[in-house]
């Protein structure tokens, strides 16, 4: 089992950055592939990014390529979400998400942990 504390949430104008953390419990982090999905009021929860378990490899919902960088520490048991260049849309509640075994990862059964989500609000 693993659980997992999201934090950095808050307003921000348009333009812009913010950067979440997801702090997980236990001695085995570097076993979990990791991602983030966010969810906006009245809307499908979606796929951000993801990061497999050493970092090496990462990818991104298309409308974030560039703006956002997903990374982890191994040591610290903890994963990161650097958001730049921050638009209106991109508002909304934001989710850690852990699984051991990844194949498919866009879609949220694919992932077995969840955090409680923290709240990103982007001003125009």
């Amino acid at each position: 089992q693993v659980q997992l504390v999201e934090s950095g949430g808050g307003l921000v104008q348009a333009g812009g950055s913010l950067r979440l953390s997801c702090a997980a419990s236990g001695r085995t982090f570097s076993s979990y592939a990791m991602g983030w999905f966010r969810q906006a009021p009245g809307k499908e929860r979606e796929f951000v990014a993801r990061i497999n378990r050493s970092g090496g490899s990462t990818d991104y919902k298309d409308s974030v390529k560039g703006r956002f960088t997903i990374s982890r520490d191994n040591v610290k048991n903890t994963v990161y979400l650097q958001m730049n260049s921050l638009k209106p849309e991109d508002t909304a509640v934001y989710y850690c998400v852990a699984v051991q075994t990844l194949a498919v990862y866009r879609t949220p059964p694919a992932w077995e942990y969840w955090g409680q989500g923290t709240q990103v609000t982007v001003s125009s």
